[in-house]
């Protein structure tokens, strides 16, 4: 298989390069001082974000992630992703490219209604809101959605939800407005057929946020939070596909959420191999850089 760059992700990888260099790498410091002032329980986005999404929109750098609307191909957006990865908290929300809200826009573009995209892909798609993703629970493994317990109830023209989850990343952030939902709607159908999938308003009553979990000790600016759901009431319309369809729908955001995730690690690993290297280049210990001692050289080269 030919993994080479087109010559339209070479452009878009040119002019990436380009914006990282001039823009997000030096707003790292901004960002930073930002949230060490405001503290680990704000989950306030830094003003700067704010400023870095209007320049990336300025310079055609804006939702890359999705090939109907940006015309690359997932190929095509691997090496993209890649260099957001140099900087995570800063550059894939810069060029609206930050999960979860990339899995929700592609379920929402894939199986969404008219109206759900009208009401929720559109401002996501602009960069105004934020959501999140709710499927996993603590009682249960679930990395396997069959093991999902939250319960989808058809009453009326309304399904109501009751379940417990956390690890809902991006629901402490105060731009946060929607939440996709997994939940059993037929817990007597075939295994794969009894989740569904729902979006339900961060607003509607009987959702309560209970704390945003942190990450060895560190807490994200987006939160990965522990909701309970409460006998949540909402439209019959707010469902995502059909019933039955959730696990489907969970395999089809999986997909290129997978491959995002991955080519952003990269980046991340090829930043900290790039500082190791410049670190090594001016250490000095036992009279000599640390990259003059075959030691070194050789844990760097493991390392790559």
């Amino acid at each position: 298989m030919d993994f080479a760059m087109s010559a339209t992700a070479r452009d878009y990888h040119q002019r990436l390069t380009d914006f990282m260099t001039e823009f997000v790498v030096p707003a790292e410091e901004t960002y930073h001082r930002h949230r060490a002032a405001a503290g680990p329980d704000d989950h306030s986005a830094p003003p700067v974000i704010e400023e870095l999404k209007a320049s990336a929109r300025e310079r055609g750098l804006w939702n890359l992630f999705l090939p109907d609307v940006s015309g690359l191909s997932n190929l095509d957006y691997t090496p993209l992703a890649e260099l957001t990865g140099w900087s995570l908290e800063l550059a894939p929300e810069a060029v609206n490219c930050a999960a979860p809200d990339t899995g929700n826009m592609e379920i929402l573009h894939l199986f969404g209604t008219e109206e759900q995209r009208r009401q929720w892909l559109e401002p996501l798609l602009a960069g105004e809101i934020r959501s999140a993703f709710s499927m996993t629970e603590p009682a249960v493994a679930s990395s396997d959605a069959r093991n999902i317990e939250t319960l989808i109830t058809r009453d009326g023209g309304d399904y109501v939800i009751n379940g417990r989850k956390w690890w809902t990343s991006g629901a402490s952030d105060p731009r946060c407005k929607i939440l996709v939902v997994m939940g059993r709607t037929d817990p007597d159908a075939a295994s794969h057929r009894q989740q569904s999938m729902i979006l339900v308003p961060m607003d509607t009553p009987g959702v309560t946020v209970v704390r945003s979990t942190p990450v060895f000790g560190w807490q994200d600016q987006h939160g990965h939070c522990e909701i309970i759901y409460d006998n949540v009431r909402v439209p019959a319309s707010n469902l995502l596909g059909e019933e039955g369809s959730g696990f489907a729908i969970a395999q089809a955001r999986l997909g290129p959420g997978r491959i995002h995730h991955c080519m952003r690690a990269l980046g991340a690993a090829e930043r900290a191999l790039a500082l190791m290297v410049d670190r090594v280049q001016k250490r000095v210990a036992f009279g000599k850089p640390l990259a003059e001692q075959g030691v070194v050289r050789e844990s760097i080269a493991k390392s790559r």
